[in-house]
């Protein structure tokens, strides 16, 4: 009787692997920039009828993004959240969130 190669469990030997076994971490899609080197773009939304501002992309670590989140959240008096690569603020503050990180030395897109 033949081994049968395709069982579950198979051993196929060093040449073979699977594909869907291998995601993609989330270290390797981000990578740390300085301040100077970020391009951010400000965004509003409204949600649930109020006005969220949208800050992205950041380029940092995850505990480098909540420290700034909370230096600017205290400096600007409003409520925010870290999504993914982007920080949202609780009300229509774009001109004095722009100024602030610009302070900062982060940088924005024209």
């Amino acid at each position: 009787m033949k081994k049968n190669l395709f069982e579950m469990g198979a051993n196929l030997g060093e040449g073979w692997s699977a594909d869907n076994k291998k995601k993609p971490s989330q270290k390797d899609k981000n990578e740390v920039k300085p301040p100077e080197k970020h391009r951010l773009y400000v965004a509003k939304e409204k949600r649930r009828g109020k006005v969220v501002t949208i800050v992205k992309p950041f380029y940092l670590a995850k505990r480098e993004l909540q420290e700034l989140l909370k230096t600017l959240k205290k400096k600007l008096g409003t409520g925010g959240t870290v999504r993914e690569e982007s920080l949202e603020f609780q009300g229509d503050i774009p001109d004095k969130l722009k100024t602030s990180l610009e302070e900062m030395h982060y940088r924005f897109r024209i």
